[in-house]
């Protein structure tokens, strides 16, 4: 059990809603492992009050906190500093408060993209010469698909809304251009050329949704990668297909081992941090 005292720091999670979260099992593990004095709390955040929340992370001296959706994007106008690679994502999901260690501003960071990258490395999994498809053209299609252009082949991307996807494209191919649109149309004949399939949407999260890609295209040389972190239904039936399936619990994992390191300059326990995530599953 943690205590706290009045020299504990504090850090937190923003979001709406944050009760579901495994941030704090992770985070406050990897804080009692290395004796550090700190924990991690989660904040439900309305939306309309998320400029005072910012605020309030200055004015409590709060280390630092984690941003979840609904905040992503819209918290950015409200901090000091945001990194190259956050500016380009047009997403944080990490603020370091450098008034807690002496400094005068909150600098947003986005750690999926590399926890993603990661999250592939640890399963032995190289996109170099891969052609790779991306479901979904939100925020963490932004950050996976920043890094994926670089090394893949080809990265193709679908959304059911054509601007959102036509946005990113236009928007990574300024990185490299070999991003595709993927055209619903051409499912059949466009599926055959893809070796890594991500699903990046909702879809799976709850009981009854659709599938986001017809499972009798896929075939056992696919690998299948869900960023919802449980085992969907999209993941269970790819696994039957032959098809080697990742769910989103490492990039979970990564994501925030990155951050913890950004807070605190120290390595992060990333075992004690996984074993965490998992028990509280």
């Amino acid at each position: 059990m943690l205590r706290i005292s009045g020299k504990t720091k504090a850090l937190g999670l923003l979001g709406w809603p944050v009760e579901h979260s495994l941030s704090p099992a992770m985070h406050n593990a990897a804080f009692k492992h290395l004796g550090l004095d700190c924990c991690y709390l989660t904040f439900p955040v309305k939306p309309e009050l998320l400029k005072d929340a910012v605020k309030a992370v200055r004015a409590l001296n709060l280390t630092g906190v984690n941003v979840t959706v609904p905040h992503k994007e819209k918290v950015i106008p409200f901090l000091d500093k945001v990194d190259k690679e956050a500016a380009f994502i047009g997403a944080v999901n990490t603020i370091v408060n450098q008034s807690a260690s002496g400094g005068d501003k909150l600098i947003g960071y986005n750690t999926d993209g590399r926890g993603f990258m990661k999250l592939l490395s640890e399963a032995r999994i190289s996109v170099k010469d891969k052609n790779v498809l991306i479901l979904g053209a939100g925020g963490a299609s932004r950050a996976i698909g920043y890094y994926l252009c670089r090394s893949a082949s080809k990265l193709f991307l679908y959304d059911i809304d054509r601007k959102k996807a036509g946005k990113l494209i236009s928007a990574l191919k300024k990185i490299k251009g070999n991003v595709f649109s993927y055209q619903q149309s051409a499912i059949s004949s466009q599926l055959k050329d893809i070796d890594i399939i991500i699903n990046a949407t909702p879809l799976g999260l709850k009981k009854g949704d659709p599938l986001p890609v017809d499972i009798n295209l896929l075939k056992p040389r696919h690998v299948v990668c869900d960023l919802i972190y449980k085992n969907t239904p999209l993941l269970q039936k790819a696994s039957k297909k032959g098809c080697k399936t990742l769910n989103g619990l490492g990039m979970l994992l990564w994501q925030g081992a990155f951050a913890f390191e950004l807070w605190t300059g120290r390595k992060a326990p990333v075992e004690v941090m996984r074993k965490a995530l998992v028990k509280n599953i």
